[in-house]
Protein backbone atom coordinates (compact mmCIF):
# COMPACT_ATOMS: atom_id res chain seq x y z
CA UNK A 1 0.00 0.00 0.00
CA UNK A 2 1.62 3.33 -1.37
CA UNK A 3 -0.67 6.69 -0.76
CA UNK A 4 -3.87 4.33 -0.22
CA UNK A 5 -3.11 2.52 -3.38
CA UNK A 6 -2.26 -1.29 -3.13
CA UNK A 7 0.46 -2.39 -5.48
CA UNK A 8 2.59 -5.30 -6.54
CA UNK A 9 5.82 -5.18 -5.34
CA UNK A 10 8.46 -7.37 -6.88
CA UNK A 11 11.13 -9.65 -4.67
CA UNK A 12 14.46 -8.38 -3.59
CA UNK A 13 16.01 -11.17 -5.16
CA UNK A 14 14.56 -10.41 -8.58
CA UNK A 15 15.11 -6.51 -8.05
CA UNK A 16 18.21 -6.83 -7.34
CA UNK A 17 19.71 -8.31 -10.86
CA UNK A 18 17.85 -5.06 -12.70
CA UNK A 19 19.62 -1.60 -13.21
CA UNK A 20 17.75 1.55 -14.31
CA UNK A 21 19.02 4.09 -16.75
CA UNK A 22 17.49 7.07 -16.75
CA UNK A 23 18.33 9.54 -19.85
CA UNK A 24 17.46 12.99 -19.16
CA UNK A 25 16.31 15.44 -22.01
CA UNK A 26 16.14 18.44 -19.45
CA UNK A 27 18.30 19.61 -16.95
CA UNK A 28 17.69 18.40 -13.95
CA UNK A 29 18.05 21.08 -11.14
CA UNK A 30 17.86 21.95 -7.81
CA UNK A 31 14.17 23.95 -8.62
CA UNK A 32 12.55 21.53 -10.82
CA UNK A 33 11.82 18.12 -8.55
CA UNK A 34 15.67 16.23 -9.06
CA UNK A 35 15.71 12.86 -8.42
CA UNK A 36 16.46 12.28 -4.17
CA UNK A 37 18.28 9.22 -3.46
CA UNK A 38 19.31 7.80 0.04
CA UNK A 39 22.46 6.22 -0.76
CA UNK A 40 23.45 2.75 0.34
CA UNK A 41 19.45 1.92 0.60
CA UNK A 42 19.92 -0.84 -2.31
CA UNK A 43 21.67 -3.09 -0.08
CA UNK A 44 18.87 -2.92 2.26
CA UNK A 45 16.10 -5.18 -0.07
CA UNK A 46 12.47 -4.56 0.13
CA UNK A 47 11.55 -2.12 3.34
CA UNK A 48 8.27 -2.08 4.90
CA UNK A 49 6.92 1.49 5.22
CA UNK A 50 8.30 2.02 9.01
CA UNK A 51 11.66 1.24 7.59
CA UNK A 52 11.77 3.77 4.81
CA UNK A 53 10.56 6.25 7.21
CA UNK A 54 13.32 5.81 9.85
CA UNK A 55 16.00 5.67 7.09
CA UNK A 56 14.35 9.28 5.80
CA UNK A 57 15.06 10.35 8.97
CA UNK A 58 18.80 9.01 9.35
CA UNK A 59 19.92 9.32 5.72
CA UNK A 60 20.53 12.52 4.44
CA UNK A 61 19.31 12.64 0.76
CA UNK A 62 21.06 13.43 -2.24
CA UNK A 63 20.14 15.29 -5.18
CA UNK A 64 20.72 13.76 -8.65
CA UNK A 65 21.87 17.02 -10.59
CA UNK A 66 22.17 15.69 -14.42
CA UNK A 67 22.63 17.81 -17.28
CA UNK A 68 20.57 17.65 -20.44
CA UNK A 69 21.89 14.46 -22.31
CA UNK A 70 23.53 12.70 -18.53
CA UNK A 71 22.06 9.19 -17.54
CA UNK A 72 21.87 8.07 -14.11
CA UNK A 73 22.30 4.58 -13.50
CA UNK A 74 20.64 3.12 -9.67
CA UNK A 75 19.57 0.00 -8.47
CA UNK A 76 15.72 0.14 -8.62
CA UNK A 77 15.53 -0.83 -4.98
CA UNK A 78 17.47 2.23 -3.90
CA UNK A 79 15.48 4.11 -1.39
CA UNK A 80 14.57 7.12 -4.14
CA UNK A 81 11.78 9.86 -4.78
CA UNK A 82 11.26 12.86 -6.88
CA UNK A 83 10.89 16.10 -5.00
CA UNK A 84 8.54 18.98 -6.21
CA UNK A 85 8.97 21.00 -8.93
CA UNK A 86 8.89 24.80 -7.45
CA UNK A 87 9.65 26.21 -11.41
CA UNK A 88 8.18 25.43 -14.93
CA UNK A 89 11.33 24.01 -16.14
CA UNK A 90 10.60 21.20 -17.86
CA UNK A 91 12.76 17.46 -16.27
CA UNK A 92 11.90 15.07 -18.97
CA UNK A 93 13.55 11.50 -18.24
CA UNK A 94 13.31 8.04 -20.07
CA UNK A 95 13.77 5.53 -17.55
CA UNK A 96 14.41 2.48 -18.99
CA UNK A 97 15.07 -1.22 -16.95
CA UNK A 98 17.26 -3.93 -17.87
CA UNK A 99 17.25 -7.46 -15.93
CA UNK A 100 20.38 -9.42 -16.24
CA UNK A 101 18.06 -12.60 -16.80
CA UNK A 102 14.39 -13.61 -17.71
CA UNK A 103 14.76 -16.44 -14.70
CA UNK A 104 13.59 -15.52 -11.63
CA UNK A 105 15.45 -17.56 -8.69
CA UNK A 106 11.92 -19.43 -7.90
CA UNK A 107 12.54 -21.43 -11.52
CA UNK A 108 9.85 -19.19 -12.88
CA UNK A 109 10.95 -17.35 -16.70
CA UNK A 110 9.63 -15.41 -19.23
CA UNK A 111 8.34 -17.69 -22.38
CA UNK A 112 10.71 -17.68 -25.36
CA UNK A 113 10.05 -15.56 -28.01
CA UNK A 114 9.38 -17.20 -31.29
CA UNK A 115 10.29 -14.41 -34.24
CA UNK A 116 6.65 -16.34 -35.34
CA UNK A 117 4.55 -15.47 -32.52
CA UNK A 118 5.31 -11.76 -32.21
CA UNK A 119 2.77 -9.59 -34.00
CA UNK A 120 2.77 -9.09 -37.23
CA UNK A 121 2.98 -4.91 -38.30
CA UNK A 122 0.70 -3.52 -41.03
CA UNK A 123 2.49 -2.76 -44.17
CA UNK A 124 3.78 0.85 -45.41
CA UNK A 125 2.00 1.92 -48.17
Amino acid sequence: MKSGITYAHAPATALSHVVALRLHFDDSREDNGPLRLLPGTHALGVLSEADTERLVQEIPPVDCLVSSGGIVAMRPLILHASSKAETDHPRRVVHIEYADSLEVDDGCASPPRDAADAPSLPAIT
